[in-house]
């Protein structure tokens, strides 16, 4: 797999995009949840999937302690 690298600046700017998109998750869960469901057209995949994905890119990109991932 070829390594891809990206301005460390960037690599910041994008963690804290990814954790702002996880908190306005936590803020009204029912409503996105059913957004999500009629977006995808399908229950494979939940609000909770996505934002523990969000949470691991944040922690790969070095924006976070991975806390919330390993709590």
């Amino acid at each position: 797999m070829p390594q891809i690298t990206i301005d460390q600046a960037d690599a910041v700017e994008l963690a804290e995009l990814l954790t702002f998109l996880t908190d306005w998750h936590a803020a009204d869960p029912d409503i996105l949840q059913a957004s999500l469901t009629r977006h995808l057209a399908t229950t494979g995949y939940d609000l909770t999937e996505l934002t523990h994905d969000l949470h691991r890119f944040a922690f790969l990109l070095g924006g976070t302690d991975g806390e919330p991932l390993f709590s």
